[in-house]
C-alpha cells in the first residue's frame, strides 16, 4: 500500500484570467507563490507526525516551484517526472474561453464533448492522457509501497485520479474540486485506489477559489 498526496500547483495569472496552460510552462504568480510557502508550512508542521518519504513533482514550472518551499522544509530532494504534466491541448494553448469558442470551434467541440479518443490538433487525447497519468502514479506508487509521497501536479492530473479512484468515467459532469495548493490523498493497494481525502486547503491564509483547473 503506498499513499500519494497529490497537490494542485499555486495559482498563476492565467488561471485567474481562465487562459488554457496545458503544457506550456506559465509561472506562479504572487497568490501562489504565497500558497506554495503556507502549503510548505502545514506539511513541515505534519512531519512531526507524518513521515513523508519522497517528493515528485510535474516538471512544469508551476508545479516544480511550488514543490520547492516544501522540499526545502523536509530536505527532501524533488524528482522532476514529465509524466505529471497537465494535459497538451494543442491548438488550444495559450488561448482563453471565448477565444477559443471563437477561433477554434471544432478543437472546442472536441474537447467539450469528453470523447475520450477525440483528438484535439497538435494536442493529447483524453485517453492518451488518462493512461499516463494513471500509469505515472501506479508507477510511484509500486516505487514506495509503504509510504506516504509527496506528488506536486496540476487539475487535470487530479481529475483523472480521482476519477479513477472513485470509477467516475470520462463523460461524467465533475463534481469535485481541483484547488490551486490543495492536498488531496489517495491510498494505492495493488489495483485498488481510494480517496482518502481531497481538496483540503485548510492551511491557506485565504480560501483558494477554484479558478480554471487547465
Amino acid at each position: 500500500m503506498s499513499e500519494l498526496w497529490l497537490i494542485r500547483h499555486g495559482e498563476t495569472d492565467w488561471n485567474r484570467t481562465r487562459r488554457m496552460q496545458g503544457s506550456l510552462n506559465v509561472g506562479l504568480n504572487a497568490l501562489g507563490r504565497s500558497q506554495a510557502d503556507q502549503v510548505a508550512a502545514r506539511l513541515g508542521t505534519l512531519a512531526a507526525s507524518e513521515t513523508f518519504h519522497a517528493i515528485y513533482s510535474s516538471d512544469l514550472d508551476r508545479a516544480h516551484t511550488t514543490a520547492k518551499p516544501a522540499a526545502a522544509a523536509l530536505g527532501l530532494e524533488i524528482t522532476l517526472d514529465p509524466g505529471l504534466r497537465e494535459r497538451n491541448y494543442g491548438v488550444m494553448q495559450g488561448l482563453d474561453r471565448q477565444e477559443i469558442d471563437l477561433l477554434l470551434p471544432e478543437a472546442a467541440a472536441a474537447w467539450k464533448s469528453r470523447d475520450p479518443d477525440r483528438e484535439i490538433p497538435g494536442g493529447e487525447t483524453l485517453r492518451a492522457f488518462h493512461d499516463r497519468v494513471v500509469g505515472t502514479l501506479a508507477r510511484i506508487g509500486v516505487a514506495h509501497r509503504g509510504q506516504r509521497v509527496l506528488i506536486f501536479t496540476h487539475g487535470g492530473v487530479l481529475d483523472i485520479a480521482y476519477r479513477h479512484a472513485t470509477g467516475v468515467g470520462f463523460a461524467a459532469e465533475r463534481n469535485h474540486l481541483l484547488l490551486n495548493a490543495s492536498i488531496n490523498r489517495i491510498v494505492l493497494d495493488s489495483d485498488t485506489w481510494q480517496v482518502v481525502e481531497w481538496a483540503n486547503d485548510s492551511h491557506l491564509t485565504e480560501a483558494a477559489d477554484e479558478v480554471s483547473p487547465y
